[in-house]
């Protein structure tokens, strides 16, 4: 019989197992959908619960159904964009009008409030590029969308953010995939946060360029 030092050890051990295993089931059924006819579907209704609650980002599902049938690929990305995009007006509202009982709680399931200071500090620097900065880099969506609600973002501005910063970046995944096919789904898998943290750099700098030479 192990004694209590033991047993405790192996609580601890469990509880990471469970959770891994918990999120490995709801990342199987996501990607499950792309062998099912109403897969299509699927990725809209993921991509609109993913920008406020839903634990797996579309790309997962997105990528699959892309692998699958290459020539429908943007087809794919404008559905996945525009799902997104109503999401995250979602998001927004729950942190406008429901931040502690809804939002709040969100937040803390994905340990979100350093982000949510992040994205606060982005868009007090820089304003609509901030916004677009944090909708397109790695920073989870959710945590964006919830964050713009609960500061008060114009809306407009939030809106247009959303639409360029998640076309970007499924398109990006749907063009690669239609332009060299399934080999290079490990590859976007693999460095796409990085390509996203480049591109947002290059953008920064761009800004900055151009009000360096208006001055």
């Amino acid at each position: 019989m192990p004694d209590e030092d033991e047993s405790e050890t192996e609580s601890h051990v469990a509880a990471p197992r469970e959770k891994a295993s918990f999120m490995r089931r709801i990342y199987d059924w996501t990607l499950s959908w792309a062998e099912k006819p109403e897969g299509t579907w699927a990725l809209f209704v993921i991509a609109i619960i993913e920008s406020s609650v839903f634990p797996i980002p579309p790309d997962v599902l997105l990528m699959a159904l892309c692998v699958g049938a290459v020539k429908k690929s943007f087809r794919f990305a404008l559905i996945c964009s525009i799902g997104s995009v109503l999401g995250g007006m979602v998001g927004y509202g729950i942190g406008y009008w429901g931040y502690e009982a809804i939002g709040e709680p969100i937040v803390r399931i994905y340990h979100g409030e350093a982000v949510m200071l992040k994205i606060k500090g982005l868009y007090d620097e820089y304003g609509f590029v901030g916004i677009l900065i944090a909708a397109i880099t790695p920073i989870p969506y959710k945590v964006f969308t919830i964050a713009s609600g609960l500061f008060k973002y114009n809306f407009f501005m939030f809106v247009l953010a959303s639409i360029i910063g998640r076309s970007f970046r499924f398109f990006v995944v749907a063009t690669i995939l239609y332009k060299f096919g399934p080999k290079m789904k490990t590859v976007i898998e693999k460095y796409f946060d990085w390509f996203a943290w480049g591109f947002m750099i290059l953008l920064v700098l761009g800004f900055a360029a151009l009000k360096m030479f208006k001055h």
